[in-house]
């Protein structure tokens, strides 16, 4: 193995260990009370080797945010592709949503950690617009998961996908927060997900085809 391929193998798994650091200090104590110096001590690293990586704490937040959330799509995404090909498939919109739903719901933690972004965001600007480009990627990415599933079970919505993929999001977002300020754990998180999504969808989705 080449020096540059263990140098770079070594550096990802620095910015890995300090990502996985962050998330935990930040769910602990939130972004304005988490330092540089307690999210390095966590992952066992020094200062040097953090701004050896990242350019400041809220690079690192952003970062991290987008990866949680690229994870959890991409998990649901590869979800809605293996019900497609299973048998028997779903017969409802409401039995595809209990199915997709139970992967698709933030921990504690990523709920802690999407609420501190939201409010860093509306307290400063040049975060307001990295949130808004973030939020835009994943209405984009929740709408293509929504066609999707419409092209391959014949669904018919009411609505465009894009509308119903950002109705699906706030609904998420405000029943994982709720859930957390009601102290349920996660599997009763999920399983109040789904019935809400499942309400969503009857709502808009209009016919079950093929």
């Amino acid at each position: 193995m080449s020096d540059v391929k263990v140098t770079t193998r070594s550096r990802e798994n620095t910015r890995a260990r300090l990502l996985d650091a962050a998330f935990e200090v930040f769910a602990e104590v939130g972004l304005d009370a988490a330092s540089v110096e307690a999210i390095c001590e966590r992952a066992g690293f020094t200062r040097g080797a953090f701004y050896s990586n990242f350019e400041s704490k809220d690079e690192l937040f952003l970062e991290l945010v987008t990866g949680v959330a690229e994870q959890k799509l991409a998990a649901v995404t590869a979800r809605v592709r293996e019900l497609a090909s299973a048998q028997p498939r779903p017969t409802s919109p409401e039995e595809i949503v209990q199915k997709v739903v139970d992967i698709s719901v933030d921990t504690r933690r990523g709920v802690l950690l999407m609420s501190e972004i939201r409010i860093k965001a509306m307290r400063d600007p040049r975060t307001a617009v990295a949130y808004r480009a973030w939020q835009r990627g994943m209405v984009d990415r929740v709408e293509g998961i929504i066609s999707e599933l419409a092209q391959t079970y014949d669904l018919r919505l009411r609505m465009p996908a894009g509308d119903f993929a950002r109705m699906v999001l706030a609904v998420w977002e405000t029943t994982s927060v709720n859930a957390v300020i009601e102290g349920l754990d996660f599997d009763d998180t999920a399983a109040l997900v789904g019935r809400r999504t499942q309400q969503l969808a009857t709502a808009v989705v209009d016919g079950f085809g093929r």
